[in-house]
């Protein structure tokens, strides 16, 4: 089980700062890439592929709400929730929906129950995968929940990252580091076993993924109501602030 990050090679295509073509009835959600010439979005009703450049190869619409995403053997796997989120009482109903990385055809469905506060986003490390989501207010920790291959429990950690709003939106493995995006402009990092390392003022709520060494692809948004926009922006690791969007004159 292979992942994006996990798969970073020095000859991949490089990707650099895009916007997704089209606008969508709902807001960006996360995006992923397949590590060669391909970017995932999603767009809470509509899931879409699109080339390098953001030119649209291949969209579906699906059920709300689908969050946060990422590519792992072939396979877009993305968290859906169709109950509340960040309810005190639970009242969420999570699934991992996986889709075919080439005509996004949907694969299967698992539920993840587990997930108490809503599943909001997935990734995928070193034969694992890890859901986040929703955390109500004065809650001073988020839940991650990882799970084998076949989407069964393997464990619950806590990331003591005191109250983020809204829990944790997005979700990576690269440079050595989990990345979490977080409403609110906050950056998460933790270790491969979950224990906090850093908290930034960065925005990366709307998407983040690594794409080689210590580069990214963050996720933003823009327009209003049902005429959504998105966009990837390249940034690099920054010791002092986190993540750091490229400038113009680097891309």
């Amino acid at each position: 089980m292979q992942s994006n990050a996990d798969n970073a090679q020095s000859s991949r295509p490089p990707f650099s700062s895009v916007d997704c073509e089209g606008t969508y009835r709902s807001h960006l959600q996360g995006i992923c890439t397949n590590e060669v010439d391909a970017i995932y979005w999603s767009f809470t009703r509509t899931l879409v592929k699109t080339d390098r450049d953001g030119n649209v190869r291949t969209k579906v619409e699906v059920p709300r709400h689908y969050g946060d995403l990422c590519f792992c053997d072939g396979a877009i796997h993305v968290a859906v929730n169709f109950g509340r989120f960040n309810d005190p009482e639970g009242n969420a109903d999570n699934w991992v929906y996986v889709h075919d990385a080439d005509d996004l055809k949907l694969l299967s469905k698992h539920e993840s129950s587990e997930v108490f506060y809503g599943a909001g986003g997935v990734a995928c490390h070193n034969s694992k995968f890890i859901v986040i989501g929703g955390l109500p207010e004065g809650v001073e920790e988020n839940y991650i929940y990882e799970y084998d291959k076949d989407y069964k429990l393997a464990n619950k950690h806590v990331l003591n990252s005191g109250y983020t709003r809204l829990g944790i939106q997005t979700a990576t493995f690269a440079a050595g580091l989990w990345w979490f995006g977080c409403y609110g402009s906050k950056l998460l990092t933790a270790d491969e076993s979950f224990n906090l390392i850093g908290k930034y003022d960065f925005d990366c709520a709307l998407g983040v993924v690594g794409i080689s060494g210590g580069t990214f692809l963050i996720g933003r948004g823009g327009g209003e109501g049902h005429q959504r926009t998105g966009k990837a922006l390249l940034a690099d690791v920054d010791e002092e602030a986190g993540l750091t969007i490229r400038s113009v004159a680097k891309l």
